[in-house]
């Protein structure tokens, strides 16, 4: 990654600016299969120049949906960092005892909340100043984490040009699931008995992720360049120092460690039911089939989820996952407003547009998992 971050939303405005002024927004280069079944096709829709994005880009721009919420954002920052204050000092005053280990959960989901925030300060969201927003995503994710903020927004960049596409999408390559029965085929081994059973263990390898996500920021280091990485080892083991010394000033080393694990598998479960149901059991563009257009690659690969304010605050805005991928710098009060404008867009199409309750989206998600291992078992 560069010193200064290209951001999604910066290559989502440039592109968004060219619709403007030609009259249709144009297809990044990318691949695709032919429509599903039920999205009729014609001229002028998705497929061609990308002309079907246009209007609903200058619908949710003339609502002011893809103005800064500054203000809005400051103020749950200020909040979340209040919130760990105060479980850091109900550790301090609990101390050596078992009992500290209840206020694992509340520290976990407050984590979770840092790492929307970093999330958005990499989507340029809460300010138009680029570094303000490296800032804002170092504090919080290096920092406040112990997630190296360069390698998500390397990955996140990634994933959002092409989502669950098999070769460009991160989130679909072949790690410890996988996502094709293409892939499933070629485990051999421990991974291929762990791929038969993967729906199943899906959940339980969550507890690992919030460890994961720390080492794979500190592999990699090694791909930032010196400047890049000096500061962002230094943020990485100023989170680890300080981490380690407010355990161990409270508590005992034995309960320290119970406690540090115990947090951070309820941290990675947390962050894992919260992405999962975005884009797991969705369509996946075939490597060799034809190009998509931009609405059609991201409304056809996201799934949003339904639900009120606590829907909203539990998945930090993620269930608006068509809005998001749509407009990745949409600030995320503004996604449920957005919401209406693109599955009346989305309607008039006749394009596809996925949404269902939480519960329903983990079902869709692991039936998915499911039908991949079927093959090996």
């Amino acid at each position: 990654m560069p010193e200064a971050v290209v951001t999604i939303a910066d290559r989502t405005r440039d592109r968004a600016r060219s619709a403007d002024s030609a009259g249709g927004a144009q297809d990044a280069p990318g691949t695709g299969t032919a429509a599903p079944a039920g999205f009729e096709r014609g001229a002028g829709t998705v497929g061609g120049a990308g002309s079907d994005f246009a209007p609903l880009l200058r619908a949710v721009r003339a609502q002011g949906l893809l103005k800064q919420r500054t203000g809005w954002y400051a103020a749950r920052i200020a909040a979340n960092l209040l919130a760990l204050g105060a479980v850091t000092t109900g550790l301090a005053l609990l101390g050596d005892t078992w009992w500290t280990l209840l206020l694992a959960l509340p520290l976990a989901v407050f984590w979770a909340r840092t790492a929307f925030l970093g999330h958005d300060a990499g989507h340029a969201q809460i300010t138009g100043d680029r570094q303000a927003s490296r800032i804002i995503g170092l504090i919080h994710a290096n920092l406040l984490l112990g997630m190296n903020e360069a390698w998500w927004n390397d990955k996140h960049v990634r994933h959002h040009a092409n989502p669950n596409h098999i070769d460009k999408d991160p989130d679909v390559g072949v790690g410890a699931l996988v996502w094709t029965q293409k892939q499933a085929a070629q485990r051999e081994g421990f991974a291929r008995r762990l791929t038969r059973n993967q729906a199943r263990l899906f959940f339980p390898m969550l507890l690992l992720e919030g460890i994961a996500l720390k080492i794979s920021g500190f592999q990699y280091l090694r791909q930032q360049p010196a400047r890049e990485r000096a500061l962002s080892a230094a943020l990485l083991v100023t989170h680890l120092g300080l981490y380690a010394t407010l355990l161990l000033t409270v508590m005992s080393p034995g309960k320290a460690v119970v406690f540090a694990l115990v947090h951070h598998a309820l941290f990675g479960l947390h962050l894992g039911m919260a992405f999962a149901p975005n884009h797991k059991g969705m369509e996946m563009p075939d490597p060799e089939g034809e190009r998509w257009g931009h609405l059609q690659r991201q409304v056809l690969t996201s799934r949003n989820v339904r639900g009120a304010v606590l829907t909203d605050w539990f998945l930090g805005g993620l269930n608006y996952q068509i809005e998001h991928h749509l407009f990745p710098s949409m600030p995320r009060p503004h996604l449920r407003r957005a919401q209406p404008l693109v599955r009346a867009h989305c309607e008039a199409l006749g394009m596809p547009y996925a949404e269902t309750g939480l519960i329903e989206s983990y079902r869709q998600a692991l039936q998915h998992m499911h039908e991949v291992g079927e093959p090996l078992r």
